[in-house]
């Protein structure tokens, strides 16, 4: 497989957290933090993502284009449907259209709370790339499907069915970009992150995966995130592993000086 230079991503997943006016507040205050500790973004430092509710969105997109600001943002989930009678729904869209970069596809709380099925998670990535979204595929195990079936064989499962959402995007030109991240579903919100070597064992098997059905160079260029109990204490150790390039970090991400911590230590070991 070819060696390709992964820029470090560090997503922060807001859940249902934080109104407009306090997200304004957040994401100043991230983007000077990170600017007063020398952050570098882009080809030769960490790139930092923001995903708020929906009702943020909008102001977080403003103080971002106004100020030029350092950090990314994107959504928690779009509709499968580019629009329609589907009350509560939100089109990828209308998500490009507010400058998103990336959106959130698979979340465990969406299969387990919102009953989503691999069959229209596809369509969900499906949508993403058609709008000029970058999808963030979401993967993992429960604590039962770790025991049944061994640490990898659900989020590969769930991987492979994600990646058929290509399968109708032949009309796009170049190759859809997109992010996979594997949270352990018994890590998410546990204070227990997987250890760096089974973090490792899966993101090896998804990268894999990804070679096995979308070529070597995709599978090289594409972005491995862990997501779980990620904190700046774990994160250097998680990173070092060759195949984890970033996390996806839930609660700590509420915390402007750990979130920034966890940023800072993504940049200085995946440069």
């Amino acid at each position: 497989m070819a060696k390709v230079k992964r820029v470090p991503f560090i997503a922060g997943n807001w859940k249902m957290n934080l109104d407009h006016l306090q997200s304004i507040a957040f994401v100043q205050k991230l983007a000077w933090t990170l600017k007063d500790a020398n952050h570098d973004f882009g080809v030769d430092g960490a790139e930092v993502a923001v995903f708020p509710p929906f009702t943020d969105l909008r102001s977080v997109q403003t103080l971002v284009a106004a100020d030029k600001l350092d950090v990314r943002f994107g959504g928690q989930d779009l509709s499968e449907h580019d629009s329609g009678a589907y009350t509560g729904e939100i089109s990828g869209a209308f998500l490009s259209s507010l400058d998103c970069r990336y959106v959130l596809v698979g979340h465990s709380e969406r299969r387990t709370m919102h009953g989503e099925t691999d069959e229209q998670l596809a369509r969900k990535v499906a949508a993403a790339l058609k709008h000029g979204l970058v999808p963030v595929l979401c993967v993992g195990e429960t604590a039962d499907d770790l025991e049944a079936h061994g640490p990898s064989a659900v989020p590969v499962a769930q991987l492979k069915a994600g990646l058929a959402g290509l399968a109708g995007l032949a009309g796009l030109s170049g190759t859809p970009e997109l992010v996979v991240a594997y949270e352990p579903v018994w890590a998410i919100g546990s204070g227990k992150a997987a250890t760096p070597e089974q973090a490792e064992q899966v993101a090896a098997r998804l990268r894999e995966t990804l070679a096995e059905v979308l070529g070597d160079d995709v599978a090289a260029a594409t972005r491995i995130l862990y997501g779980g109990s990620v904190k700046s204490s774990n994160i250097a150790s998680l990173m070092r592993e060759p195949n984890i390039d970033g996390a996806l970090v839930g609660g700590a991400s509420l915390d402007v000086a750990e979130f920034a911590s966890i940023s800072r230590f993504s940049k200085h070991v995946g440069t």
